[in-house]
């Protein structure tokens, strides 16, 4: 097995603002569909797992106490985490080292509420 994690789905009560929040935050493009009855905001995905979705429905809420996600930050975190605030988020932790051989993290508060984690190795 190659990684545990195949996919993930981020809770939002607002598609634009989250879409518009992540977009500005990893400067990347966010596809929105409709599959049934939800709105899915696709994350950029190469092959198949790996990536996953924004996604609005009444049974999805947003939570900064369930699960944490964490986001691959690229080559250091310190860029898309410099971005957090002014698209509308809150730092929770600064970047902070775990350890030189699994590099660093920092915790944010999305446009919506939830928990998100970033990593990067430097």
């Amino acid at each position: 097995m190659e990684n545990l994690a195949v996919w993930f789905e981020i809770p939002v009560t607002d598609m634009e603002r989250a879409k518009k929040f992540y977009s500005e935050v990893f400067k990347l493009d966010i596809e929105v569909q409709n599959l049934g009855d939800k709105p899915y905001g696709f994350f950029p995905m190469r092959g198949y797992g790996n990536s996953g979705a924004l996604v609005k429905h009444m049974d999805f809420q947003p939570s900064a106490k369930a699960a944490t996600i964490y986001l691959n930050a690229g080559r250091d975190l310190s860029e898309p985490l410099s971005r957090v605030e002014a698209a509308g988020g809150k730092i929770l932790v600064p970047k902070t080292m775990i350890s030189k051989e699994m590099g660093y993290y920092a915790l944010f508060l999305d446009s919506e509420g939830n928990r998100v984690g970033l990593h990067s190795m430097s």
